[in-house]
């Protein structure tokens, strides 16, 4: 025993220490500098073939200090939208909290906005690049968006952003009718006057929004107002769906971005607080009447 001791021990004749001999281990990958696993997951997205070669970088907002100048865009493709980088370098960073729920809302945003053009082809590398991560995140997210239909998979390729047709916005809003119109019928018989009053805010919410002229703010504040009208029901499972359907609704057709202005969007958000005052008063005629043109005049 004590001999084996000896050989792993190495005592200190002055002190009376030891020193013991450890092993290197190696180190784990989720240990290791983020730029070689940033490499190594690289390597492995460009094996797949994800990444277009040919595909022009995602371009980047108009910015004073960009460094770089890169302010070009392709051919029918708008810049993104997002905050400012405060890291000096001219590139969006998105927090790394929470980073595949943030990249979905802005490539939500995106489409709205029409930013991300119907037909076109977007590459998880690429777009993870204008956003500052690396492509999980981002292909991630495209994979969500391909579950609601906002986008298609192509294999080796990419995301193609949907096409979508008049008469595929005219069936949207009537299956959103035969959701929604019941139940707010039901609704302006049983819900009590104050609890209306306490909706007002988001109406007024919806002017704001249309105020600012930017679709994507309206829409925004837009599904939160019927979500919250719709969640006075009860029917949780409902609510889900009406705001699926309202959100795909919100998307633009092929040829861009909506060709509606702001006095379209204030029009539109002013029918918020008439339904207000509607179901306050439980005239069931005008909510039904104002509910279905919403629908067909609107997202």
């Amino acid at each position: 025993m004590e001999q084996a001791r000896s050989r792993c021990v190495e005592g200190s004749a002055e002190t009376g220490t030891a020193d013991v001999r450890a092993r290197t281990a190696p180190v784990p990958a989720q240990l290791r500098p983020a730029d070689e696993v940033r490499e190594r997951c690289e390597d492995a997205g460009a094996a797949r073939g994800e990444h277009i070669h040919s595909e022009a970088p995602i371009p980047r907002p108009r910015r004073a200090d960009c460094p770089r100048g890169d302010e070009g865009s392709r051919a029918g493709e708008g810049p993104l939208r997002e905050a400012p980088s405060e890291t000096g370098s001219g590139r969006p960073v998105v927090q790394r909290n929470s980073v595949r729920r943030q990249i979905l809302d802005a490539l939500r945003t995106a489409l709205v906005a029409g930013e991300l053009t119907p037909g076109q082809v977007y590459s998880a590398p690429a777009l993870g690049e204008r956003f500052g991560v690396s492509a999980t995140p981002v292909r991630e997210a495209m994979q969500q968006l391909a579950l609601e239909g906002a986008v298609e998979v192509l294999p080796n390729r990419g995301f193609r952003v949907v096409v979508r047709s008049a008469r595929e916005l005219a069936e949207l809003a009537e299956i959103r009718a035969l959701i929604e119109v019941p139940m707010m019928l039901r609704l302006a018989r049983t819900v009590p006057a104050e609890r209306w009053t306490e909706l007002r805010p988001l109406a007024e919410a919806t002017v704001r929004a249309a105020a600012s002229g930017y679709r994507a703010t309206y829409a925004e504040s837009d599904r939160a107002f019927h979500s919250a009208v719709l969640t006075l029901g009860g029917n949780e499972q409902l609510v889900r769906i009406a705001e699926d359907l309202h959100r795909r609704a919100q998307w633009p057709l092929v040829g861009g971005p909506d060709p509606r202005g702001r006095a379209d969007l204030i029009a539109d958000a002013a029918e918020h607080t008439a339904l207000l005052d509607a179901l306050t008063a439980q005239d069931l005629a005008v909510v039904q009447s104002l509910v279905r043109e919403h629908f067909t005049g609107t997202f």
